[in-house]
């Protein structure tokens, strides 16, 4: 069994890396271009690869965790837990709000809500519905919304070779050899002839 999970993720790694092989990356995290080319080779390797995008992963995530949690508020505080461990910022307030639709259901049904007390989660739903009307967010526009998030980490992940990049160049500066070298611009830099 564990031979055939190293063969499967084995498979995997050498399939981004055939992907990344083929692709021009340029490493300029300040062009929205250049940022949303690298989206589009990362979106083509976990395709290829089979991977998870990350609201995929969060989406995984939360139903594993969540699985056998039989009342709605020790699944909202899984959430808000999962959130936290994530990284996620909270930044409109949303969790508070769910929280506050959650205590006006219970209070209305005069006990705690059971997530298979389908009236009772049917009215949760509904203020949910209102917290996201308040809030602005639409069903519809959340492709939107993981298309911004999956743009928001191509832009961090490019950062992150950038700085890498930099230290890297740097510390070959530092060596005899190369201290009357100039040292390229990290945007020219190919990574196929890294790989």
């Amino acid at each position: 069994m564990l031979k055939g999970i190293f063969l499967e993720v084995k498979k995997k790694f050498e399939t981004a890396l055939g992907v990344l092989r083929k692709e021009k990356i340029t490493i300029d995290p300040d062009n929205l271009t250049a940022v949303a080319e690298y989206n589009k080779v990362m979106k083509t390797v976990r395709e290829k690869a089979d991977l998870f995008s990350e609201s995929q992963r969060i989406k995984y995530t939360i139903e594993t965790r969540t699985q056998g949690i039989p009342d709605a508020r020790t699944y909202l505080l899984t959430l808000k837990e999962i959130r936290i461990k994530r990284g996620l910022t909270d930044e409109l307030g949303a969790e508070a709000m769910m929280i506050d639709a959650l205590d006006k259901v219970e209070k209305e049904l005069k006990k705690p809500l059971m997530r298979n007390d389908k009236k009772g989660m049917a009215l949760l739903v509904a203020e949910f519905d209102k917290v996201n009307q308040k809030l602005g967010i639409r069903r519809e526009d959340l492709p939107k919304y993981e298309e911004q998030l999956e743009l928001k980490i191509a832009k961090a992940q490019l950062e992150e070779l950038k700085k890498d990049a930099l230290e890297a160049m740097d510390s070959q500066k530092k060596r005899e050899e190369f201290k009357d070298e100039e040292m390229p611009d990290v945007k020219s830099l190919d990574i196929r002839n890294f790989i």
